[in-house]
């Protein structure tokens, strides 16, 4: 209840450009390719697409999302190490946010999402100065719907992201299409649930005194 409690007071905070909430997940895809050729769109005929695929392999899709500002970067990788996480940590305090005094990431309880994760990233003055400008927010176990990240992965999902797709450059620029036009629509995520609400609807998980 604690670290539930502790996440949606964070999501009940007003924007802060100077503290700003990010929200951080992973998503693996499993890549495949047609092995016949697309039919396209013909008069009286739609889109043809054969039923046969080949695997290629699987990539990985690093979100972060800023959900009061519209804004999110989906990063294409071939895994999901420490290390990449630690790099994506890294780009983010210095590269999305280079003048806040701090970044307040909300994620999920992966062995990956630590701070000793820098550590085996960078050297220990590396690491230790990316982690002054990070303040970690975990979601509690089995509640991984309270990182609204969840809702961007989700969108991905349904527009882009089940169609076949054979490789990650195809991968890339599906993803960074979508990503463009949800960044210059400035779409926001609308947080409504909130720890008042918690205390009545979840009231059965929470321990009695």
């Amino acid at each position: 209840m604690a670290a539930m409690e502790d996440v949606l007071e964070v999501y009940e905070e007003a924007y802060d450009p100077a503290h700003p909430v990010v929200c951080f997940d992973e998503k693996p895809v499993v890549l495949h390719a047609d092995v016949r050729p697309t039919l396209p769109v013909a008069p009286g005929a739609p889109e043809r697409i054969d039923y046969e695929y080949e695997r290629k392999g699987t990539a990985n899709l690093f979100f972060l999302v800023e959900p009061l500002r519209g804004w999110r970067q989906v990063t294409v990788t071939a895994q999901r190490t420490k290390q990449d996480f630690a790099h994506q940590m890294r780009w983010l305090v210095d590269v999305a946010y280079p003048k806040a005094e701090y970044v307040r990431v909300v994620q999920d309880n992966l062995n990956t999402h630590t701070p000793g994760a820098l550590y085996e990233a960078f050297p220990p003055e590396e690491a230790r100065r990316i982690l002054r400008r990070l303040e970690f927010h975990y979601t509690p176990k089995h509640a991984s719907w309270l990182n609204m990240a969840e809702i961007e992965i989700g969108i991905f999902q349904r527009s882009c992201l089940q169609r076949r797709l054979g490789d990650q450059h195809q991968l890339r620029q599906q993803v960074a299409a979508l990503q463009a036009e949800r960044n210059a629509k400035g779409c926001t995520i609308s947080w409504q649930f909130t720890a008042k609400d918690a205390r009545v609807k979840l009231q059965r998980l929470y321990p009695k005194t």
